[in-house]
């Protein structure tokens, strides 16, 4: 048997994205920026494509510019809100548990002077509205924050922003990564608040290599604020050169497979409470999330003289079950996330993270959880 519950690291591309792609590879490989007849009709599945993620978003179609991934658009969201609003005050607000690309970024742009406030998370890695109300001032230029932290699931309160924004009287644009929630909560960019939001192709069953930036209409931004790339007309100057427009209509062939949310909430969550029931019935795990976050993912102590990484490989090897220590971005470092929560050394050494996704079942529950068991039995913690 094979388990995979890495799915917020990626998924598996779905046959419909499998053969959107194949397609734009085989019959339609023409540059989309060609003004002949294959060009035309590369730059017809871009255009189609660009329709479905906005709608997807509550947005426009012009309002969204393709990227390469998360990260990328996690980038150009930073630098060019802060470029934009720089004039008008020097804060940044954002949280101790982001993703690496926005903390990095965060930090170079400490490094160029502007003051960065990290929102710190309490022990199960949620953020409260208070802690954004207080941050907020009217200094404050940008407030970067993620929809659910990919490491633990904690929802941030993303919906309070613009009640913080406003309160404090403040020119602040609103960026929220929305790479681990896209697909499995309801999004519309308007309702929301926000100025940018990101997303990406492989974490809702599409290609790896593409995402999208969803910049807002309505606050005059422009491609000079965003432009650190040069040499070409695509994506309105902000993301120059040539469209991948295979990977791009990949993406929309995913988006238009989305299951029905509230069908897809309702498994997950079951497959969420059935995880914890099982693997809380084995002595001395410990659940690093409450069972407010996320239900796509868990995130847990093995009580095991082994390190997480070596869990990892164990369970890869030896059972054909897939799980993760953490961001994958972040190549095994130890886990930013659970170290701002406060844990024990010891708990961020030895904790993995499960993730879900809509084709997972109780069986491959079941059967990581005797995996686990045999791990722990045959490698106890009291041999540390």
């Amino acid at each position: 048997m094979t388990a995979y519950f890495d799915n917020s690291a990626t998924t598996r591309p779905c046959r419909e994205t499998i053969s959107a792609v194949m397609d734009m590879l085989e019959n339609n490989w023409g540059n989309p920026s060609s003004l002949h007849n294959p060009g035309i009709h590369a730059m017809k599945e871009i255009i189609a494509s660009r329709a479905v993620i906005a709608d997807s978003l509550g947005a426009d179609r012009e309002e969204i510019i393709f990227t390469s991934g998360g990260t990328e658009a996690n980038n150009l969201a930073l630098f060019g809100a802060v470029k934009a609003r720089k004039r008008l005050g020097n804060r940044i607000v954002t949280t101790a548990i982001e993703h690496e690309s926005v903390l990095q970024s965060a930090q170079e742009l400490e490094k160029q002077g502007f003051e960065v406030i990290y929102l710190k998370p309490d022990k199960y890695g949620n953020i409260t509205k208070e802690q954004l109300f207080e941050a907020v001032n009217s200094d404050t230029i940008l407030v970067s924050m993620m929809y659910i932290n990919n490491e633990v699931g904690s929802v941030m309160p993303v919906e309070a922003i613009k009640r913080a924004v406003k309160k404090a009287n403040s020119p602040a644009l609103i960026h929220i990564d929305c790479v681990q929630a896209y697909g499995k909560v309801a999004i519309n960019a308007k309702k929301i608040g926000a100025d940018l939001i990101t997303v990406s192709a492989h974490k809702v069953h599409g290609p790896k290599g593409t995402g999208a930036l969803y910049i807002n209409k309505d606050a005059n931004l422009t491609k000079q604020n965003f432009a650190v790339v040069f040499g070409g007309e695509q994506e309105k100057k902000i993301r120059p050169g040539t469209e991948c427009s295979p990977l791009i209509a990949g993406f929309a062939a995913a988006v238009r497979a989305f299951a029905p949310l509230q069908e897809q909430k309702s498994h997950i969550k079951e497959l969420n409470r059935y995880a914890r029931e099982r693997l809380g019935q084995i002595n001395g795990i410990k659940f690093n999330n409450d069972v407010q976050a996320s239900p796509y993912i868990i995130n847990m102590y093995i009580p095991t003289f082994m390190r997480s990484q070596t869990v990892i490989q164990e369970l890869s090897s030896e059972y054909n079950i897939y799980v993760s220590s953490g961001s994958a971005c972040a190549k095994g470092k130890k886990s930013h996330v659970l170290t701002a929560m406060g844990l024990d050394s010891e708990i961020i050494d030895k904790s993995i993270r499960i993730s879900f996704c809509r084709n997972n079942t109780k069986e491959e529950i079941d059967y990581l959880t005797d995996a686990l068991k045999n791990l722990i039995e045959k490698h106890p913690a009291e041999k540390i």
